[in-house]
């Protein structure tokens, strides 16, 4: 649905009253106005600063997960016979760590200016950049966090604590790690998954959009618009399978990320969007916001100039009557 409808005119209304059967449809629908005059160069700014707060609390959100990077996990107890299920092969990221901010972020913005560069809706861009990037870093939040409280061992940990092979255990059994550091930190940040909660946060939030910009739930069947939907919750799948197939990870790893970023995606998207199903969820809250008041503006400005032409008439008409008795 284009963003830049035309409204009826007063006197439209007035001559052509509608039908009862045409209007049934549109019951329950917020009335589109004409806001392609709402682009960023003229109110981005404004919509910015309106939410500036929103965008302060976003730069400490990022300062956040920046400074949990820097902390340790906890390093929880790993005895002799722990290690049997800890053997496996330490092998290469098969999604680089470097790919998952392309693809979870930068790849759904690409799709929100291609919507914006067809409806000029700045609204739209803005709020959908807003949500995704509050997605992606809540759930970022969670996960470390998460991750390092809970401390669960790596399916590859053995090769990363000793990675000659050579085991050592103190006298309660423990392992004593001669590996990298930093691998064997790495190697206590097995639950969730990183790779997959970001994964379902930004992908499961751009579908979110896909299905509301499309109205893939206009119960008009067309199942084209579900695999456009499905597409993104397909790769974010696969790239949580990959986490197990390279055994960093283990499945309960892969299932619990998946939960956090399609929560966390579903919660960001809906404060600023309608469901997917509902009838006006193809646009942003504060979109139905403007055209309800800039609506509400034009038929205020309508109104003035009927009673303005009515009272002119009804001097015209005092006028001539006036006259009418003189003679």
């Amino acid at each position: 649905m284009n963003c830049i409808p035309l409204l009826r005119s007063s006197k439209s209304d007035t001559s052509n009253p509608i039908n009862p059967q045409e209007q049934e449809p549109q019951r329950g629908r917020m009335q589109e106005i004409d806001l392609s005059i709402h682009t960023i160069r003229s109110h981005g700014g404004s919509v910015a600063s309106k939410h500036k707060h929103d965008w302060i609390i976003l730069v400490i959100l990022v300062a956040i997960e920046i400074g949990l990077q820097l902390i340790s996990p906890f390093y929880r107890y790993v005895g002799r016979d722990m290690m049997t299920d800890l053997k496996y092969p330490f092998n290469d990221n098969t999604v680089p760590i470097w790919s998952v901010p392309i693809y979870a972020v930068l790849l759904p913005i690409i799709v929100f200016v291609c919507f914006y560069m067809k409806r000029t809706c700045v609204y739209d861009l803005h709020h959908s950049i807003l949500g995704l990037l509050f997605t992606v870093l809540i759930t970022g939040i969670i996960t470390d966090s998460i991750k390092l409280a809970t401390g669960r061992p790596r399916p590859n940990f053995y090769w990363r604590c000793f990675p000659d092979g050579k085991e050592v255990f103190d006298a309660l059994g423990g392992v004593i790690c001669h590996g990298k550091p930093g691998e064997v930190k790495e190697g206590h940040k097995s639950f969730p998954s990183g790779h997959t909660s970001w994964s379902f946060a930004g992908l499961g939030y751009l579908s979110l959009y896909l299905s509301g910009k499309v109205k893939a739930f206009n119960r008009e069947g067309h199942v084209a618009k579900l695999c456009l939907v499905f597409a993104p919750l397909l790769a974010a799948c696969l790239v949580g399978i990959s986490r197990v197939d390279d055994y960093w990870h283990h499945w309960q790893d892969v299932f619990a990320g998946a939960l956090i970023g399609l929560f966390v995606a579903a919660f960001c998207y809906r404060q600023f969007y309608p469901n997917p199903y509902h009838e006006e969820g193809w646009g942003p809250y504060a979109y139905f916001r403007a055209a309800q008041e800039r609506g509400q503006a034009q038929n205020g400005d309508a109104l003035r100039t009927m009673s303005l032409q009515v009272e002119s008439t009804s001097l015209e008409n005092m006028e001539s009557g006036t006259n009418s008795v003189r003679r």
